[in-house]
């Protein structure tokens, strides 16, 4: 097993990898900046450095100073999470070649899936179904980009090859637009990714947002732990996730687990991942690889009774899988709603000190967050600053549930998300189940 694991995140899911490590009788080291000196897993890990100031790019983000960070304290290992360098190639390199494990796929693995052009062919090939479109590079060659269009059929989207986040990506309805929306792009992309590769799908018009959580060891053997739907998005951010997902074709599930599955061994793919689809009339189709361990896993530890987290940790010490698909079993609903200092209004962020905190409890609850009394959440970050997760045996179950919670939760001294939680558990569209990705924002336009 791993002897030492540094930390390099913040906020909840910082405290996350410290619990799983702690359970397994790893030793950690929790990095952090200057402005997140009252972070609550930091009074719990064994040793603490501070990496840099408040900037992300000064700290987090700072890839020496995090390497320097596990050679001083002699940490064996270094986990990503999620989000800042977590999906950085360069980072997981770095940290290779410098001698630590990094928790997570190998850097050629993360660099491939990175650039959704690759990272489509790469499905391809393995049998994974994908949204119709260009076969890699959306040409410059005006014509020939017309025709591909024309070949696909409008609507269509480009994408940025590097982008993420909803960054990077155009609709274009008409042949009039498209090479004016594919320079527009190409330019952006460049901008904001430093990659111009852009490529051309099909638009689909009302789909839904349902990925798949796998589980490889990077020695032949992988397992998924089911789907998840979530699709209820504002500006192609997760809001509130689910698992299952519910009202899928059952067949087309199953074929989409096994390619899931199967591409993970192709691959070579190392630790947790997830496939991203968008599902519409009954078609799964492939749009991006997250090569790490996602925001909302633990909806799919609640109906699988297993700890993603210390898997990962297992994995990364050169264990096999501990599991066989068999082992698997999947048991109820469960729902995660995000909980965001934020207005609910206006979205703005509300940073500030919280006065006073209480989390929700009872059968089924489960909160993951680094709040507390008392705590200062700082205004450099994501606002993200908590998740309650409910589990039942129903789907109106684990709702109800929900619904019970968010009436329990106390935060103040700040603004929160929470009242836009409740109006959602109680809208007759989500409750039913099944909405698209488009559901949510047309709801708040309304």
């Amino acid at each position: 097993m791993l002897e030492k694991v540094l930390i390099a995140n913040r906020g909840e899911i910082a405290l996350r990898i410290l619990r799983a490590c702690k359970e397994m009788g790893i030793k950690t080291v929790a990095v952090y900046s200057s402005a997140d000196r009252d972070l609550m897993h930091l009074s719990l890990a064994d040793e603490t450095v501070c990496i840099g100031p408040a900037p992300g790019a000064q700290s987090y983000l700072h890839i020496p100073s995090i390497i320097a960070a596990a050679e001083v304290t002699g940490a064996t290992a270094i986990h990503p999470g999620y989000g800042f360098l977590a999906e950085n190639p360069d980072f997981a390199e770095q940290v290779e070649n410098s001698g630590f494990t990094f928790i997570g796929p190998k850097a050629d693995v993360i660099r491939m899936m990175g650039d959704k052009v690759a990272a489509k062919i790469a499905m391809q090939a393995a049998g994974v179904p994908v949204v119709p479109g260009s076969e890699g590079e959306l040409p410059e060659d005006e014509e020939e980009a017309l025709r591909i269009a024309r070949e696909v059929g409008y609507p269509v989207i480009i994408k940025a090859a590097g982008g993420g986040g909803g960054r990077g990506m155009r609709v274009v309805r008409s042949e009039e637009d498209l090479i004016r929306a594919a320079v527009h792009t190409r330019n952006e992309a460049a901008a904001a990714f430093g990659n111009p590769v852009v490529y051309l799908e099909k638009f689909l018009e009302n789909p839904r947002h349902v990925e798949v959580q796998i589980m490889s060891d990077g020695q032949g053997n992988a397992v998924h732990f089911g789907d998840r739907d979530c699709s209820l998005q504002r500006r192609h951010q997760k809001v509130i996730e689910e698992a299952p997902a519910p009202f899928i074709d059952e067949e087309a599930r199953q074929k989409v687990f096994a390619r899931c599955v199967q591409a993970c061994k192709d691959i070579g793919y190392r630790g947790a991942g997830t496939f991203e689809f968008l599902y519409e009339n009954g078609h799964f189709y492939f749009i991006e690889m997250n090569t790490r361990i996602q925001v909302e896993h633990p909806v799919t530890e609640m109906i699988t009774g297993f700890d993603l987290l210390k898997e990962m940790l297992s994995i990364a010490a050169g264990n096999p899988l501990s599991v066989k698909q068999s082992d698997i079993k999947f048991r109820g609903h469960a729902f995660e709603c995000r909980i965001n200092a934020e207005d609910p209004d206006n979205f703005m962020p509300s940073p500030g000190l919280v006065k006073h905190y209480h989390a929700p409890g009872g059968n089924g609850v489960r909160m993951d967050s680094h709040l507390y009394s008392g705590y200062r959440v700082p205004p450099n970050y994501d606002s993200l600053i908590g998740k309650i997760i409910t589990w039942g045996e129903t789907r109106e179950e684990a709702m109800g549930r929900m619904r019970n919670a968010l009436d329990e939760i106390i935060i103040d001294g700040i603004k929160t998300n929470v009242p836009l939680h409740r109006d959602l558990m109680n809208d007759k569209g989500f409750m039913k189940g099944g909405v698209n990705i488009h559901y949510l924002e047309k709801k708040l336009k309304m």
